[in-house]
């Protein structure tokens, strides 16, 4: 097996998985150390009939058999002989599959796609720094009972148009109007722990099983594999055709199964990483990592990738546990998926989940993504503005002032800015800022723990205030669903099995809080009408981004742009009203208090005035 474990031959095999030839289907999968291997085919994918057929290796490891057309549609294993066992193993590179995961399926994509998916258009960017992310959880998105959408739990409630509740616009609809670019999809690959015949199973889907399979629980037809592509195809369709993109979630950091799983039925002791002593290491916390470092798991994350990619015309990935990957195998990735589409957007988590297996040096951490078109999320600014995400700690939002100075460097993109405020990145678009993410305490739920004695009133000034500062500051923002209206999860703080009256978006919220969502909504149309967050190099930010003088608790700057244009902003975090000079001149007031308006609210002259503004709100004014 040590021939195998680094060898770089295997980067050059190609077309793993299924294919379909000129006359018929060409079945290849590798297996470098087992004597022999059959594939079995069957009619469907319950019953246990079967037809097996010997195949053939090559001195690469790879098995191969061809087979005639009429086994597309059908069902197929592979069947692996050791010295003691026969193993039945689904092929890791299986691109659809039948109910639970049970059995590979065979079909024909061009038959997979819905209508008009070959000539729709994907939505036009100017730059990515137009980006504004949202992210969101299948089945969260629909399965309210208020939320208006027929297909509730289903990729195809994306497709429906024209749902409300109580008047207000839900679904894709309200996704146009609040004004997001990118809708950014908790896993959608096929994962393992949800009976897919069973609706009231519910798990947002880190628990991977077959990487490159839409995950049928969220299909009309689980058991029908060309209705799981299909129906994710026209959830994307429907996105991109509204001027919305896709950036899909993906789990390659580990796998649900362990020693069982069919990769390490493949090859034992290959695929994940071990420690000297041969036991396997657990960095993502789930009992295994992927040895993303070895040349065939490369191979195996990056096919997978630029089949999403091109295969489903997806416009980004979000990667979980980034910290895992190695930074050799990042790079490729960068540079393979920018080679496809230069455009596309590329986050991750700079973080394990446990102790890895991965030397530290190697590890993709904050600061590693420099130059790299990579962006990570900013878990610094993320606690500066809230505090902790589960505890009692308090931040800038809730009237922490040691906390101004990660603020400024948070609203700063975290470049290097001054002597004494360097951040991780060389370009702010290697910042993603955000409050909350479907991990931990959602942002409402975070100030509810901290101000539960507060007014309803008071926590959602918190609310607006937090999610004014990610949209106020330079790089990618980054909201979780619902948190435009004050979503809550009551308290949950790890709500991936929880179900759905724990989790789904509660629509109502949107009339309940309907101040907090139209205020976000304009901040939003604010942030990409002006254009003062467009350049995000750090040269740039240290021209044209100037704080002023304030108190802790305080946080007041001015934004220029190269046609002379000017923003002047400040966010207090404090419990009471503060007063702050404002520069001469003409200004219109773009938000006050609890009011934002991107064509201005009104517009005013000052003259060495100063401004009062209310604890725990922001005011934006732009240069008339």
């Amino acid at each position: 097996m040590t021939n195998y474990t680094f060898d770089d031959r295997v980067l050059a095999i190609t077309d793993l998985g299924v294919t379909l030839t000129e006359t018929g289907v060409r079945f290849r999968v590798w297996a470098p150390t087992t004597s022999r291997v059959d594939l079995a085919i069957y009619e469907d994918d319950l019953r246990y009939t079967r037809t097996s057929h010997m195949m053939v290796q090559d001195d690469l490891g790879v098995w191969q058999i061809d087979q005639g057309p009429e086994v597309v549609g059908k069902y197929y294993t592979y069947l692996f002989y050791t010295d003691d066992a026969k193993l039945e193993v689904v092929d890791p590179y299986a691109i659809a599959c039948g109910l639970n995961s049970r059995r590979g399926m065979v079909v024909d994509l061009d038959q997979t796609h819905p209508p008009g998916w070959k000539t729709h258009k994907r939505p036009a960017m100017n730059g990515k720094s137009e980006a504004v992310l949202y992210e969101t959880h299948v089945r969260d998105f629909s399965s309210h009972p208020e939320s208006g959408m027929e297909g509730k739990g289903k990729y195809l409630a994306f497709t429906e148009r024209g749902t409300r509740c109580q008047g207000q616009a839900t679904g894709i609809d309200h996704l146009v109007e609040m004004g997001v670019t990118h809708v950014h999809l908790l896993p959608v690959y096929d994962y393992a722990t949800v009976d897919e015949s069973k609706v009231s199973e519910y798990n947002w889907g880190y628990d991977p099983f077959l990487f490159n399979v839409p995950e049928g629980s969220y299909s009309t037809k689980p058991s029908d594999g060309y209705a799981r592509i299909r129906e994710l195809k026209s959830l994307i369709q429907a996105l991109h055709e509204a001027g919305l993109r896709v950036v899909l979630d993906v789990v390659y950091n580990h796998t649900y199964e362990s020693h069982h799983s069919n990769l390490n039925r493949l090859l034992a002791d290959f695929w994940y990483r071990t420690d000297d002593q041969g036991r396997w290491t657990n960095g993502s916390g789930c009992g295994n990592e992927l040895a993303t470092e070895k040349p065939m798991v490369r191979k195996f994350i990056l096919d997978s990738l630029t089949y999403w990619l091109e295969e489903f015309q997806v416009d980004g990935f979000r990667f979980d546990l980034m910290g895992l990957y190695d930074v050799e195998t990042v790079d490729l990735i960068s540079e393979k998926l920018h080679e496809i589409r230069p455009d596309i957007l590329l986050y991750g988590e700079p973080w394990v989940g446990w102790e890895s297996g991965l030397p530290e040096a190697d590890r993709m951490l904050k600061g590693r993504q420099k130059g790299k078109e990579i962006s990570l999320f900013n878990d610094d600014y993320r606690n500066a503005i809230k505090g902790d995400n589960d505890g009692h700690e308090i931040g800038f939002v809730q009237g922490r002032k040691e906390w101004s100075k990660w603020i400024r460097l948070g609203i700063a993109g975290s470049v290097p800015y001054r002597k004494n405020l360097v951040g991780f990145t060389c370009d702010a678009m290697e910042t993603v800022n955000y409050a909350s993410s479907h991990d931990n305490l959602v942002l409402s739920d975070k100030i509810d723990k901290t101000h539960g004695h507060w007014t309803l009133e008071d926590k959602i000034r918190m609310n607006r205030l937090a999610l004014t500062l990610v949209l106020t500051s330079f790089g990618l923002p980054f909201l979780q669903a619902g948190t435009e209206f004050g979503r809550t999860k009551m308290g949950h703080h790890n709500s991936y099995n929880a179900g759905d009256q724990v989790n789904w978006i509660d629509w109502q919220l949107k009339t309940d809080h309907g101040d907090l969502y139209a205020y976000i909504r304009q901040l939003i149309a604010f942030r990409k009408d002006y254009g003062f967050f467009a350049k995000t190099d750090a040269e740039h930010i240290q021209k044209h981004l100037q704080f002023k003088r304030s108190p802790d608790g305080i946080i007041a700057y001015t934004l220029r742009k190269k046609d002379r244009s000017r923003a002047y902003i400040v966010h207090n975090g404090l419990d009471q009203a503060h007063e702050q000079n404002v520069p001469n001149g003409k200004w219109v007031v773009i938000a006050e208090g609890d009011r934002c308006l991107a064509s201005g609210i009104r517009t005013e002259v000052y003259k060495g005035d100063k401004v009062t503004i209310p604890a725990k709100s922001s005011l934006i004014l732009v240069h008339a």
